[in-house]
Order: C-alpha cells, then sequence, then structure tokens
C-alpha cells in the first residue's frame, strides 16, 4: 500500500487463528503475510514460535529503521546498515500470576548502530526525530515504562 498523498489514517489490521496460547496470524492487505506465535513453557506455551513479546521487541526496532529512512530522506544525510539489540524486562507477576499492577514490561532498553554521514548534533536531531516519529517507539514511551536508547554513529564504508 503505497501512500501518494497524505491520509486521514492508514489501517492495519490482521485476522488470528489458534488454540492453548499458539496463534497463526494472518496480515491483512494487498499482500497478505502469515506468521505465527506462541511462548515459552513457563507462560503455558511449547516454544514453537516467537512470542507475542519478542515480536514487540523485533517491531520496535524494525519501525525504528523504517522510520530512520523517511528522517533520512527528509534531512539530506545518508544512511546505510543498521545493527539492533532491544530488551525488555518484564516482571511476570501480574501476567503469569495475577498479582496486581501493570503487565507491562518495567523497561525497554534500545542500542542501535547506524552507518550514516551525519554527525554531531546533526545525527542527534535525526535520532530524535526518528524517535519522534516512529509508532512503535511512541507506543513504548508512551506506555509509561522507563524508556532508554542509545544510538551510534558509524561511517558508511563503500
Amino acid at each position: 500500500m503505497l501512500i501518494g498523498a497524505l491520509m486521514s489514517t492508514v489501517p492495519f489490521a490482521v485476522d488470528s487463528t489458534g488454540s492453548g496460547v499458539a496463534q497463526d496470524i494472518t496480515v491483512q492487505g494487498d499482500r497478505s503475510h502469515r506468521f505465527t506465535s506462541d511462548t515459552y513453557p513457563a507462560f503455558g506455551g511449547e516454544d514453537s514460535a516467537p512470542s507475542p513479546l519478542a515480536y514487540t521487541l523485533g517491531a520496535l526496532t524494525s519501525c525504528n529503521q523504517i522510520s530512520a529512512q523517511l528522517v533520512a530522506k527528509d534531512l539530506g544525510i545518508r544512511v546505510g546498515s543498521f545493527s539492533f539489540t532491544a530488551q525488555g524486562d518484564l516482571d511476570p507477576s501480574v501476567f503469569v500470576g495475577g498479582a496486581e499492577g501493570n503487565a507491562n514490561f518495567t523497561s525497554v532498553t534500545v542500542q542501535a548502530t547506524v552507518e550514516t554521514d551525519a554527525q554531531g548534533e546533526t545525527f542527534d536531531h535525526f535520532v530524535a526525530e526518528l524517535e519522534r516519529r516512529c509508532p512503535v517507539t511512541q507506543l513504548f514511551r508512551r506506555s509509561g515504562l522507563t524508556y532508554t536508547s542509545t544510538w551510534t554513529p558509524r561511517a558508511i564504508t563503500g
């Protein structure tokens, strides 16, 4: 789905079926995509596919990379390859044990390295803008957890 003119909203939708804790998920759209989810045995699964919580961290890193491409284009800077590590810390006492409290991650940490020609204040502005514009980063930041990111520029090779 390409967006030629700005739209007021762009729908994202999935259909899911499953039993136990495993699901088959189909992304609706011009090209449907399928993926599965499960979870660790400690959470009632068989660990046959990534957990929804792992998918959220993957969505975070992927959305940051997409946002970075859009922002780099707007700022007139070059970006090359990316590497990310994202970690979410979860206290399972609410999720698994039913304790009172918030079932959310308590904290999420992202470490990113990007090849770029941006340096100094330009790089800092690039990172601030891509995180401001990234829908998944905003979901995490606005959820109340402790969100930390460290971005490191690396010179573009080749």
